[in-house]
């Protein structure tokens, strides 16, 4: 006879300060209030109930940005996640911050790859054990390696985070914890749905690794993708749905008898409002509207960012705004910078704010040819096109003709004029694109310093666009093709 309990597991990822619910087709959709509505909703309903969130609670809202992520702590206390793994984006007000803002999280956060270099000690717990019904859940942490490009300045942090590595560290704290009172064990990651399938694949089946519960790829699953009999599910981005395991745990062999998955939108249909954290939101963002609710300008279109890997309206529109105003050859914004898919045609400033939060500096370097022709390269290689990497919008008269399937740069021309090697260009970088540049674009900033030191040309993303926008109107984007795939 078997010992069988029901376990229900709840998960998001990658909310990013998805606040505030949409209306879509006359139906709000979305937004924490309907999802902590949902998930009081099942709790109730359900005997054994966890919620997991697997990373980037932080960036994406003004809200979030405004208070550099401690108004999102206090509305995740509100949501009370059972556990919560890092993001990538939980770095981006610098690690001691975020080490000061886990103190006011009332949720545990974990993570086990994440090291000081100096003496090999992890910044956070690597795991939790909770228990449920009189089962023991394992709960283990592991955040992808882009995190690195966060903590460039931070020469303390290092991070092991190669699927391998990962994989070794899932094994130590198995080998340690996993003993026979763990029923079940779950692998909460933020590294990618591909990184995830890797992961499943170096795993030793006697760790025991039930599930992985993932996020960073935004990735959005009709059924889960199952790998070495491990299920590997994602819930996309943001609070419009959330993914939902309702599990038979077999106790006395501490593996799954069975399960069923699914993504459950968060809409009228099926989620009742909490009115009370809805209340904490509305509070924070009237204080965000009063100070930036006023209109830079208006475009002459609704303008797009459908994905960060094309070249899309709103990159090119911004791109070209630093171009103009810094007086430069060429600008490569980062794609990742444009935290929103529309803008416009009504901009106010808090619009503009909360789909470019990334306030950082500008910095202008010089380049080569030769150097151009390695970085495009770089940027356009086979992971751009299938993976969660950095890839760039660029600037007016810069086109770039490019075979995939050769991967080779068919053309690459300025202003109508094919590239030579010896050709030098000024080009616009923001800071955190500087400093990342070997790993970015494969070329080094000893490379790029030895024509000309790199030079500050703006402390300010925000004030150029503000600036900029703000005394035009009517503003249309070009539509000149800068990025061109056979």
């Amino acid at each position: 006879m078997k010992n069988l309990k029901k376990l229900t597991i709840l998960h998001s990822n990658d909310l990013h300060g998805d606040f505030m619910a949409k209306e879509v087709d006359q139906e709000l959709m979305g937004g924490i209030s309907m999802l902590s509505g949902y998930i009081d909703k099942v709790r109730r309903e359900e005997p054994n109930v966890l919620y997991a969130i697997s990373g980037d609670m932080f960036r994406g809202s003004l809200i979030d940005s405004e208070y550099k992520g401690l108004s999102t702590i206090e509305i995740m206390n509100l949501l009370s996640p059972d556990v919560v793994t890092l993001g990538n984006h939980e770095v981006d007000y610098g690690v001691a911050h975020l080490l000061f803002i886990e103190k006011c999280a009332t949720f545990p956060i974990i993570n086990a790859n994440m090291y000081l270099t100096t003496n090999h000690v992890r910044l956070f717990k690597s795991h939790i054990i909770l228990n449920v019904d009189g089962m023991k859940i394992l709960f283990i942490g592991i955040l992808t390696e882009d995190v690195l490009a966060s903590t460039r300045q931070d020469r303390l942090i290092g991070s092991f985070v190669d699927v391998h590595e990962a994989a070794t560290e899932v094994g130590k704290i198995c080998n340690t914890y996993r003993t026979e009172d763990i029923d079940f064990t779950v692998l909460l990651t933020h590294i990618g749905f591909e990184a995830d399938k890797e992961l499943a694949k170096a795993l030793d089946p006697r760790w025991g690794v039930d599930v992985i519960i993932g996020g960073h790829s935004h990735t959005l699953l009709t059924e889960p993708c199952v790998v070495e009999n491990i299920p590997i599910v994602q819930a996309a981005y943001g609070t419009s749905q959330i993914g939902r395991f309702d599990i038979t745990v077999d106790t006395d062999t501490n593996a799954i008898d069975s399960y069923t998955w699914q993504l459950v939108p968060i809409d009228d249909d099926h989620c009742p409002r909490d009115t009370e954290l809805e209340e904490v939101i509305l509070k924070y963002k009237a204080q965000t509207d009063s100070k930036y609710g006023r209109i830079v300008t208006r475009f002459a279109d609704r303008y797009t960012h459908p994905e960060r890997n094309q070249e899309t309206q709103l990159g090119k529109l911004f791109a070209d705004a630093f171009k103009d105003v810094l007086n430069v050859d060429l600008v490569f914004l980062g794609s990742g910078s444009i935290r929103g898919e529309e803008l416009g045609p009504i901009v106010q400033y808090q619009d503009l704010l909360q789909i470019f939060p990334y306030n950082d500096e500008i910095y202008r370097v010089d380049v080569t040819g030769e150097q151009l022709r390695r970085m495009v390269k770089h940027i356009l290689r086979e992971e751009a096109f299938s993976g969660h990497t950095e890839f760039y919008q660029f600037s007016r008269g810069f086109r770039i003709e490019y075979d995939r399937a050769a991967k080779e740069l068919i053309s690459l021309s300025f202003n109508g004029y094919e590239i030579r090697d010896f050709d030098r260009f000024t080009l616009a970088l923001q800071a955190f694109h500087l400093r990342n540049i070997k790993e970015f674009m494969d070329v080094t900033e000893e490379e790029v310093s030895a024509m000309r030191k790199p030079k500050v040309l703006s402390t300010s993303c925000t004030d150029i666009l503000e600036e900029y926008f703000s005394g035009q109107e009517r503003i249309r984007v070009s539509d000149e093709k800068r990025l061109v795939i056979r």
